[in-house]
């Protein structure tokens, strides 16, 4: 078997990745990012979990056939239930929706470690994921976009540092995609306003216009123009 290769998303997600770090790759599937981290030198080790056995099954022929076997720990886990603690320096939670990964990360006690990151690859409900790590005492570092297709994902690097800072509700929208000022951004940030507007417009339709979600949508217009007003 060739060197392993990554779609846009995974790229996406490994390009987050600290290097020298033990990954521990949660919903693993077939183990593609974490031999791909390995056998570029990005990690010297790491975890692949999944709840289901399947999946882990199938990572293990992946990584039988890159010959890393030895450097990769198997587990059986819902979310990080079974990771035990310092097993890991960055922990990647990819392909899932943002309500899950919140919910995996607030069952989860030893995140709260400045030592930690946690690179979020959530396929739908970024805003929840934002949300929780604002209201946790984490600091989002970094995003970044990847196009694949028709579909356009968002990756999101954080780590914890205790604090909670004030935020308005467009920050768990756009979080620090406004940083970015690729096409790939700028489209994917038109997607979440359109579907914001069209969620407004269904409910003003319906009678049940929602203030809060129309001063969100007015601070979400207002932080792209002064983001990209003049820069294209």
């Amino acid at each position: 078997m060739g060197k392993i290769k990554l779609d846009a998303r995974l790229s996406a997600v490994a390009s987050l990745i600290r290097k020298d770090s033990r990954v521990a790759d949660i919903g693993t599937d077939h183990g593609y990012l974490l031999a791909w981290l390995i056998e570029n030198g990005i990690s010297p080790k790491g975890v692949a979990a999944d709840i289901n056995k399947g999946p882990l099954e199938n990572a293990k022929r992946t990584f039988s056939d890159a010959g890393i076997s030895d450097k990769v720990e198997l587990i059986l886990s819902n979310g990080l239930e079974n990771i035990p603690e310092h097993r890991c320096d960055d922990i990647v939670l990819a392909g899932m929706g943002g309500n899950l990964i919140t919910d995996i990360l607030s069952s989860c006690h030893w995140i709260y470690d400045k030592n930690l990151h946690i690179v979020a690859q959530p396929m739908s409900h970024g805003e929840v994921l934002r949300e929780f790590y604002v209201n946790n005492g984490f600091e989002i570092l970094s995003e970044k976009t990847a196009s694949d297709g028709k579909h356009i994902y968002c990756v999101i690097s954080a780590v914890y540092t205790g604090i909670k800072a004030r935020k308005d509700a467009s920050y768990f929208y756009l979080g620090k995609l406004t940083e970015n000022d690729d096409e790939t951004t700028k489209k994917y940030i038109d997607k979440i306003l359109f579907a914001l507007e069209k969620k407004h417009c269904a409910l003003v339709n319906a009678g049940k216009k929602d203030d809060n979600l129309s001063e969100t949508i007015i601070s979400i217009k207002n932080k792209i123009s002064e983001a990209y007003d003049g820069n294209g």
